[in-house]
């Protein structure tokens, strides 16, 4: 059988949680399955984060064209070929292709859905274009949380439920663990110009539906304490999109360490140096970065809606993510009292002992084969 499978998003620059996604299916693909072909499309160089090992049954394409790419040098390609199936780890689908290719498509969320004033009027509208002809036209759709599922159904009622099968995402077992050195923290966190004093960590994009602005006031609010006079709020990832009023909002706060864009292999380093680690998220379609944090053993605590109830649960602790005063108790709590973080610990550490890339990577092929 030959397999295809778009790429091209391990070409970008920014690294996000879908990318992760594809980049470590790739990595496990090859391993799992030595039988099948897998025809591997991209347009132009993948990021050198983001590289994977090229099996003998990994064929690599790169197929270089200006505009729409996947709509048209990406999908000439495809009828072309006619692969037996074709897999689209995002939102999309070319509408040129073979009767003979069967098409799966992999559902990250619908935030676009739900809160569309948190994007940019030419996104939405792509996001919505591309993601309504994928749901409705793939033989067969994976969600990445049952969250998403439910979603899905909700916003396409004409979908027979079989249609989706729910695959969660793993986590990298060999970077995030609990057994970080000082000594790396310290120098991790050196580097980012992170201070030797206590932090809350935050791990994502910089977009609205972060919900950043919950995040920074409860963080003020604790500040107001004299006892949390040497805590600060990291905030760890890359500008995403309407963020420039958060960042105004920041940029002067020599409490408040906003690192950028960091290299993957420093993420452990920060999460583990961490106190307690927050998903304010009005959103998440599955929420990485939450899993990440319970496998390096800091406490999570997460908005109180999509699939953080999941994906979180008891693991950790969930608020309102409408409420700055309800994050400011709850992170009172978790900062004062040594053994509830320690259970917490434990709770996530336990918790993430249900997922791993390798139980993804095996679900996903044997849905995309069935």
């Amino acid at each position: 059988m030959r397999l295809a499978i778009n790429a091209a998003d391990l070409d970008h620059s920014r690294i996000d949680g879908t990318r992760i996604y594809i980049l470590n299916l790739l990595k496990k693909f090859g391993l799992l399955d030595k039988k099948d072909q897998f025809l591997i499309y991209h347009r132009g160089e993948f990021n050198p984060e983001l590289t994977f090992p090229i099996f003998g049954n990994y064929r690599i394409k790169r197929l270089k064209f200006p505009f729409w790419w996947t709509q048209t040098r990406f999908g000439w390609e495809i009828f072309r070929e006619k692969p037996e199936v074709l897999w689209m780890p995002m939102h999309s689908l070319p509408y040129l292709r073979s009767r003979k290719t069967k098409t799966v498509v992999t559902i990250h969320d619908l935030a676009f859905k739900f809160f569309p004033d948190h994007f940019p009027r030419r996104d939405l509208c792509r996001l919505n274009w591309f993601t309504d002809y994928a749901a409705r036209r793939a033989d067969k759709l994976i969600a990445v949380s049952f969250s998403t599922k439910k979603d899905l159904l909700k916003i396409y009622p004409e979908i027979r439920e079989e249609k989706i099968k729910v695959i969660y995402h793993g986590y990298d077992k060999e970077i995030f663990r609990e057994d970080i050195s000082d000594e790396k923290i310290r120098k991790i966190t050196a580097k980012y110009q992170i201070p030797a004093m206590r932090y809350i960590i935050y791990v994502g994009a910089l977009q609205p539906r972060k919900n950043l602005n919950v995040l920074v006031e409860a963080f003020e609010n604790l500040r107001q304490n004299k006892a949390y006079q040497d805590l600060r709020l990291v905030v760890a990832g890359d500008v995403g999109w309407l963020f420039e009023n958060f960042l105004k909002k920041v940029t002067d706060n020599p409490n408040i360490i906003v690192t950028g864009k960091f290299e993957t292999k420093d993420l452990p380093a920060l999460l583990k140096g961490a106190q307690v680690f927050v998903l304010p998220s009005l959103y998440e379609g599955f929420g990485l970065p939450a899993l990440e944090a319970m496998a390096c053993g800091v406490p999570v605590v997460a908005a109180n809606n999509s699939s953080l109830v999941e994906i979180v649960g008891e693991a950790g602790v969930l608020f309102n993510p409408y409420s700055s005063q309800n994050l400011t108790e709850v992170l009172k709590k978790v900062l004062e009292d040594d053994n509830w973080r320690d259970k917490l610990r434990k709770k996530g550490l336990e918790k993430t002992k249900d997922f791993s890339w390798e139980k993804c990577a095996r679900e996903t092929l044997e849905w995309l084969k069935s």
